[in-house]
Formats: C-alpha cells, structure tokens, sequence
C-alpha cells in the first residue's frame, strides 16, 4: 500500500491535540509506524538511497503539503521560525493567547519540561542580546512607574527591556577619546516589548504597542516566544514597512538561537522629550539613562550594573 502523507499527517496531529511537533518529528513517527510503505517508497524512487534520504524526503513533502492540509484542515496550525512546528488545535486565536499568557510557554529544565510566563522570557533575550549583538539589557518594570497620570495614563508607554549598544567597543582608544569629546554618536539605544504569543487575534495590539513604547529610541523590537501563522508573519512584514518595528523569534529553548525575522529600521536621533517623559515616570528608566550617562562619562559600561547573563561576568 502506497504512503497516504498527508492523511498520515492529520490523523498525528489530531490525535495529539494542541500539540506542537517539528516536521522532522512527524515524519520519524510516520517512518517508525508504516515501516512497509516507507520501504516501498524507498525503492521506488533512484534519489533515495538511505533511510535518512527518505527521512529528510518526508520532511520536505510535509512542508511542501502543508498549505494544502491547511486549507482542507482549518485547524491544522503552524508556527513561524525556526524550526516551523505543527499542531491540531480546535481553539480560537484569542483563545489560545489566553491559555498561554495563564499558564506559560514550555521550557526545558534539566531533563524536563516546564511552563514559564512572560517574566521568565527576559533574562533568556538578555542572554541572547548579549551573545548576538553585544547589547547591555535593562528591565524596565512598569510597577515601578508613578500613577499620577490615573489607571492609563502611562499605558503602552514603557518597553519590557531596553538595551545599550557600544558601538566604538573594538575601537582603539584614542578614537574612543575622540568620539566622546566631538560627537553623541558612540551608542545606539534599543527598546523591546516582549510577548508569550502572537498570533492574529492580538498580531496589530502587540505591534502597535511596541511603536507606542519604543518611540524615543534607535531600535524598536518586538519579541515572541512563540509566533503562529503565516498571515501574522504576513502582517507584521507590513506593519513594519510603515512603522519600522523589528521582530525576534525567542527560542526559549536554546536562546542563542533565536532569530531576527524582520531587522528593525534604525532612527537617527533619539526622541529625548519622550526619553524625559519615561525617566520623570519610571525610575527604572531613570537608572538606564543614568547608566547611560555613565558610559559616556567613563568609556565603560560595568557588566555589573546590567542585565548581561552571569556566566559572561
């Protein structure tokens, strides 16, 4: 009996609910389940010489069907990133951000897995900024900012995080010196609002929350552990012609891997009204401009006083 891919594809899925699986893994549970139709695959095609060349075969004819099975199977859902993940899921959009913002996205622990919410995504883009561009990190907590503005006066005002970059770090001293003296231009300055989860329920919230908070800086980014559907991808590729908002895939996973799906577009001049706006509202904030100021004071930013992973100090 010849291999029925996708049927095969569908009845996993459905049969693991809201579970998520790479087209590698899907396919080494269709290679280990129809053992007799794989190996008659195999012999029919002159390309396939190995199981692995059939493995890596069904691989590729997953992702190749995919739009179809998406079509015929509304449910049917993916992911976007590296590497994309499948899922059958009977729940809303709006339904599933809920369930992720209440109870967390899967994260390894040692041997296991566990649930970690939007607080625990931040040292993990920390330790990414660090690693991948050189980025001293700062949490900004919006607790900590006053109410005298009453219960939304400061909403979509502060980012998750926001980072310093020190563009004269390789550059010989003197030059350093010189920078410093005759021009403002040896940092670029970032800002992030962070989510669990984007999908096309909150895809226009969480990006336009991010223009609102990330005004006053050279870099604005939106970051998601997770990102599900084309279409949001789509969305937010459009969104960032106008606006200009980068967007980073968090692999909470392995953090180094992580990735910039769309660059940010850099603003030349920092928005120093806004700037002043957060630091009179927040003292977070205040202690990032402080530290900033420090830079340029003294050349150098001391790991200590950032968010940098302990394993770099």
């Amino acid at each position: 009996m010849a291999l029925n891919l996708g049927k095969s594809v569908v009845d996993y899925l459905t049969a693991h609910p809201d579970e998520k699986f790479s087209a590698r893994q899907i396919a080494e549970w269709i290679f280990a389940t129809f053992p007799d139709e794989c190996h008659a695959k195999k012999a029919s095609s002159q390309a396939l010489e190995t199981d692995a060349d059939l493995l890596q075969q069904l691989v590729a004819e997953i992702g190749s069907q995919r739009p179809r099975l998406q079509k015929r199977h509304p449910n049917l859902k993916t992911t976007e990133g590296r590497p994309r993940k499948y899922y059958f899921s009977e729940k809303s959009d709006s339904a599933e951000v809920a369930v992720v913002e209440s109870v967390g996205v899967n994260a390894p622990v040692g041997k296991d897995e566990t649930k970690i919410g939007e607080h625990g995504l931040y040292p993990l883009l920390s330790s990414y900024l660090w690693a991948e561009f050189g980025v001293y990190s700062k949490r900004i907590d919006e607790k900590r900012s006053s109410n005298k503005r009453g219960p939304n006066g400061n909403r979509w005002l502060y980012p998750d995080l926001v980072g310093m970059e020190d563009l004269g770090a390789d550059w010989h001293q003197e030059v350093k010196d010189c920078v410093n003296q005759y021009s403002d231009k040896r940092t670029k300055l970032w800002s992030f609002e962070v989510k669990l989860l984007i999908n096309r329920s909150n895809v226009r919230e969480c990006f336009f929350q991010s223009v609102s908070n990330s005004s006053w800086s050279n870099f604005g980014h939106l970051v998601a552990a997770e990102i599900e559907g084309q279409d949001t991808l789509k969305e937010l590729r459009m969104l960032f012609a106008a606006h200009g908002i980068g967007l980073i895939k968090l692999d909470v996973e392995n953090p180094s891997e992580s990735q910039v799906l769309i660059p940010a577009r850099e603003r030349g001049e920092i928005d120093w009204d806004t700037a002043n706006r957060l630091a009179t509202e927040n003292k977070d904030f205040l202690e990032y401009v402080k530290l900033v100021k420090q830079f340029y004071q003294t050349g150098e930013a001391r790991l200590a006083d950032w968010d940098v992973p302990k394993e770099v100090e």
